[in-house]
């Protein structure tokens, strides 16, 4: 069950509300005595978060939870989406759980969200961190979102009271609310430069086409820069998969893409999702200020659509 995006958070005593952290969604399940961690593409996450497995371990048999994998970095501690997908040793890596599929083998999808809270409270009596309970925020829409910016957290989740789960879809019972500009985009293409690459060449999908928005120049060290060269090489085509280029200018703060800047651009076949942090989408359709902030595994391209007013 995927969450909607809105540009205000509902209010009132039909909403109940929970912080949005910038991590991976997870499902953790434990059936036949194993404990078993995937993601929303219905990738293994097992072996990558051993030790949040391990903790899933103590959950009741035939049990499903739902949650979102987050790294809290200790330098910052801060939620941090970058130090989770480069597994920096310096970060925490904590699951936290915010709803219940199935519980000692029942299924739990037609029951309201408030019964689940309970179920989910009940299933993670036993299980001990790394593995926390995403508690509700009992505060207005504008105290959470003042406080949630002050925090740097990735917005607030809205739920509607009483409503059920619905599995692979997207609902307007679940709510999202960013607070801070960052989005996935699919990646297209690079520049070239001194090192393997200078900038990313990102889009979105609208009407089934790929248009562009932005070339990613910040947010790479050397070494981040080397180890993704790796994999972007593999994907090289001579098409270009963008539908809106060649662009007739740069515009402003140098963002466009002419045809005698495509004279300097490898073309990628649109496979890599990449999370992209961003100051705010320009008039003209574009990104200002975008920074890399990792790869997206656990998103197709396809799913990647435009949102420059959310």
């Amino acid at each position: 069950m995927y969450a909607t995006p809105v540009r205000e958070l509902p209010d009132g005593g039909a909403w109940t509300y929970e912080a949005k952290l910038d991590g991976y969604r997870c499902l953790a399940a434990k059936r036949d005595g194993r404990v078993v961690l995937w993601s929303r593409r219905g990738n293994g996450f097992t072996d990558r978060f051993h030790e949040i497995a391990r903790a899933c371990d103590n959950l009741p048999a035939d049990t499903l939870i739902d949650g979102e994998v987050i790294a809290i970095d200790h330098e910052t501690g801060r939620c941090s989406f970058n130090a989770l997908q480069h597994s920096r040793p310096n970060a925490d890596l904590q699951f936290y759980a915010f709803d219940i599929l199935v519980h000692r083998g029942r299924s739990c999808l037609l029951l309201p969200l408030e019964e689940r809270c309970g179920l989910l409270m009940e299933a993670l009596t036993k299980v001990k961190y790394p593995v926390l309970r995403s508690t509700p925020l009992d505060a207005t829409p504008a105290d959470l979102i003042r406080a949630a910016k002050e925090l740097e957290l990735g917005g607030i989740m809205a739920k509607r009271k009483g409503s059920m789960y619905l599995p692979g879809k997207r609902s307007d019972s679940w709510v999202k609310f960013k607070v801070q500009r960052s989005q996935e985009f699919v990646i297209g293409g690079y520049t070239l430069g001194i090192e393997p690459f200078d900038a990313l060449i990102v889009g979105c999908y609208e009407a089934n086409k790929l248009r562009y928005v932005s070339r990613v120049k910040a947010g790479f060290n050397p070494y981040l820069r080397r180890q993704l060269f790796g994999i972007l090489r593999l994907l090289e085509t001579n098409r270009c998969p963008f539908a809106n280029l060649p662009e007739p200018r740069r515009y402003r703060w140098d963002v466009g893409l002419t045809k005698a800047d495509m004279e300097h651009c490898r073309w990628l076949r649109p496979k890599l999702v990449a999370q992209i942090a961003f100051y705010e989408w320009t008039p003209d359709g574009h990104l200002r200020h975008s920074s890399f902030a990792g790869l997206r595994d656990d998103k197709r391209a396809r799913e990647v659509g435009g949102s420059s007013v959310l």
